[in-house]
């Protein structure tokens, strides 16, 4: 029996404000259900964490209210990739120094998940912590240096 693999991305950015509430994230705010949309629309979409807005806040798995954490699920490499580069996100992402401070050796990780699997915010940075300590692998990988499925 041949095993599915999906790809797993956390992307994690330190906000300028103090919350996502304060003035100056309001751009921000104002485009995060369009790029959100987009995501889910795009070919390879297969899963993305969903803010609850009538849940009671819980803090994130790095228990600061400065940092947003977003992680999905797609198909492949290719299909983050053109998300990635090739939509309405690119402009967003070219914007981020108003928003966002930088966010130590690497504010995202990619890595390999059995198909049907949903990853969880805590093993997302680890994820991110792991790469950022130990360069990319297969437990980890970036853009930049692709590991490919695993073949089993």
């Amino acid at each position: 029996m041949i095993t599915v693999y999906h790809l797993a991305q956390v992307n994690v950015a330190r906000m300028k404000g103090v919350s996502i509430n304060d003035p100056e994230m309001k751009d921000f705010r104002d485009h995060t259900d369009e790029v959100n949309a987009l995501a889910e629309q795009s070919k390879g979409f297969v899963w993305r964490d969903v803010f609850d807005e009538n849940a009671d806040p819980k803090p994130n798995a790095l228990a600061d209210e400065q940092v947003l954490i977003n992680f999905s699920v797609w198909e492949d490499v290719e299909s983050l990739r053109a998300y990635t580069y090739k939509t309405f996100h690119t402009a967003i992402m070219k914007r981020q120094k108003e928003w966002f401070q930088k966010y130590g050796e690497a504010h995202y990780a990619l890595w390999w998940i059995k198909a049907g699997i949903t990853p969880t915010e805590k093993e997302a940075i680890e994820r991110l912590a792991y790469l950022q300590k130990n360069g990319a692998s297969e437990h980890a990988f970036t853009f930049k240096e692709v590991f490919e499925k695993p073949h089993f």
